[in-house]
């Protein structure tokens, strides 16, 4: 609808943009800040606390990406095009007119510094780890759909299949489309200037940044049909070649020991004055426009990207533990965006301060995507600088669009994991031409304005999926540390008489026949065993069988975790250590309702699997029975 009327009334759409802007500025700033603020201190606290031990999926799950190809995508997905937009641009912006301080000044540069850091440090990836830890743990570690109503789950059950759930979902979609489309507005904006630098008969003109978003968006069309391993992946290996290329150049190219020492600085201020400007709102000194040209619409450009981001760190972070997760998302981009913001901006502030460049800040004042490209005059080779800056503003464009489609098509197709391509094509153009619109409505102020809009719901949303979340982490944590350190009264062990015949079990790697035979003679009678003695007890419990390659024995609860104790036939690699010339070996492996236990009861008499049945269910109950008492302690 908002793009149907920006095409009609696109002067009194871009009125109204200003008008919420400004209400939401003055009266909501506050909130912003102190959300975002929480969401920082709770996944540190997450990451240093016992519940980090927690994987996001069952607990023998391992990742599924190379932590480099995870590494690309986190940086490819969640900045991209902004470090391009703004690495030369903010800092010179913060040194030249601050919000407190004398313009242009030695400790105005290092505080340029710092207000840069806080806006693209710590806080924007805390935003993307809050939701794609809750995203990650509820889908792969619950089985629920990678949906963002699926957080809701311990307070909305079922409901989230229906009405609430869609209307969830709903607020995503929005706030991924406002959040991809102002990515693609700085984007376009910014290729169209380096193409009219390179050619000056290429004008800057809302037109051809029409044009360049047609251009653009096909082949990102191209690369979300591809799909995930095929496009974003490939896609986001060239974008981190290619941006370690240009800032590895300007970094040599430069004042290499000084850059190195200004990283080091820069990062030791910002991390010393972090609680300070986390909560810093300037409420003595009013100073709310900077406020809401800055921070605020960093906080809301943050939000409003979560559901696109978690969804997509959600998505290629499987396997990976809780602890493990929060590391990788929270540091890694922001020590590789620290080091990018302090090789662009401490050298644009060196050009002006030491070498008298004061065009820069004309330029950076008069038309902001040109500025990386008059900043590379000043250095070798800038022709071909700017060459490879056009060309990564344009993937990091293509893998932004085809990252929020893939994103947008899972929401709107119920959380498919590959939805149908003529949705995917869809989207892709449709991000395209809301892009397009709200740049002829308004501008990039248009873009900002959505972007902090769409963020408002998006906060709330957050904040409950972040209890909804803890409460269920506390109730996993306690059932996996039942699981692991109750002592039961039903001890047992293999009925291994002597040390010879331990040590043949040890050497013996079994073959399928083998165990496939103790599959039906001892196991499968076992668990039916079991399972009638269980039922005269007045437990409610099936029998589930896989093609005769895994039993399981359910335990159905209400309202409660239900029990289940499966046996898996498992093929293994003979290890190069191992006597024996065979290839590969099996083992009957347990697994839990949490995921494996890496344990092989293969040689277990019917007696045994029964015993280590009994005692895992033992376990369980103890974890009922924790859980139970203290959710009714006082």
């Amino acid at each position: 609808m908002i793009t149907v009327v920006g095409s009609i009334w696109p002067t009194e759409l871009s009125l109204f943009f200003k008008t919420i802007q400004t209400w939401l500025i003055e009266k909501t700033s506050w909130l912003y800040v102190l959300a975002v603020g929480t969401m920082l201190f709770m996944v540190i606290w997450l990451m240093v606390s016992r519940l980090g031990d927690i994987k996001l999926g069952p607990d023998h799950s391992a990742p599924d990406y190379t932590n480099m190809s995870w590494f690309a995508m986190l940086f490819s997905a969640g900045m991209g095009i902004g470090l391009l937009f703004f690495g030369v641009a903010e800092p010179i912006m913060h040194f030249s007119a601050p919000p407190v301080g004398d313009p242009l000044a030695i400790e105005t540069a290092k505080e340029a510094m710092k207000i840069t850091f806080f806006h693209w440090g710590l806080h924007a990836w805390a935003v993307y780890a809050t939701l794609a830890v809750i995203l990650a743990y509820f889908c792969y570690r619950k089985n629920l759909p990678l949906l963002p109503r699926s957080a809701f789950y311990p307070i909305l059950k079922d409901k989230i299949y229906g009405r609430w759930g869609d209307i969830i979902d709903t607020f995503s979609v929005i706030g991924t489309m406002f959040g991809v489309a102002t990515s693609l507005g700085f984007g376009v904006a910014q290729v169209n200037a380096g193409l009219s630098y390179l050619v000056e008969t290429i004008p800057q003109a809302a037109w051809v940044q029409v044009v360049l978003i047609t251009i653009i968006t096909a082949f990102a069309t191209v690369s979300v049909v591809l799909g995930l391993d095929g496009g974003i992946k490939k896609l986001s290996n060239i974008n981190v070649i290619l941006a370690f290329i240009i800032m590895t150049s300007v970094l040599l190219l430069g004042n290499t020991v000084d850059l190195l020492q200004s990283y080091v600085q820069n990062t030791g201020a910002y991390l010393s004055d972090i609680i300070h400007k986390t909560f810093n709102l300037y409420a003595y000194e009013k100073k709310e426009s900077w406020i809401g040209g800055w921070t605020l619409l960093y906080w809301g450009w943050w939000v409003s990207w979560s559901p696109f981001v978690g969804m997509f760190i959600a998505r290629i972070s499987r396997g990976r533990t809780i602890r493990e997760f929060m590391i990788g998302v929270l540091f890694v981009p922001t020590g590789f965006t620290f080091l990018w913001m302090t090789v662009f901006g401490n050298s644009a502030i060196d050009l002006i301060l030491n070498q008298g460049a004061m065009d820069l800040v004309s330029i950076v004042n008069s038309n902001v995507p040109v500025a990386l490209f008059k900043f590379f005059e000043y250095f070798p080779f800038s022709a071909l600088l700017s060459v490879l800056g056009v060309i990564l503003v344009i993937t990091f464009f293509v893998s932004s669009s085809d990252s929020g489609s893939l994103v947008i098509d899972t929401l709107t197709s119920g959380g498919a994991q590959e939805p149908p391509v003529w949705q995917r094509i869809f989207w892709a153009i449709t991000e395209g031409v809301v892009a397009a619109i709200l740049l002829l409505a308004g501008g990039l102020e248009a873009l900002q304005t959505m972007t902090i809009a769409s963020a408002f719901p998006m906060i709330f949303l957050i904040m409950i999926g972040c209890f909804c979340f803890i409460k269920s982490l506390r109730a996993d944590h306690l059932l996996l540390s039942s699981v692991q350190n109750y002592n039961s009264s039903v001890q047992f062990s293999q009925a291994s008489s002597s040390w010879k015949d331990r040590l043949k079990s040890l050497t013996h790697h079994p073959q399928f026949t083998e165990v496939h035979d103790f599959f039906k003679e001892i196991v499968r009678p076992a668990l039916l065993e079991l399972k009638d003695e269980m039922q005269q007890h007045g437990l409610k419990v099936e029998i589930k069988e896989l093609a005769e390659r895994s039993i399981s024995l359910v335990v159905i609860n209400n309202d409660v975790e239900d029990f289940k104790y499966e046996v898996q036939l498992r093929s293994f690699e003979v290890p190069a250590y191992a006597p024996e010339d065979n290839k590969s070996y099996f083992r009957a492996e347990i697994f839990l309702r949490s995921g494996g236990q890496e344990y092989d009861i293969f040689g277990y008499t019917k007696e045994q699997v029964v015993a280590d049945a009994v005692t895992q269910y033992e376990k369980h109950y103890h974890f009922l029975h924790k859980s139970n008492s203290e959710l009714f302690t006082p």
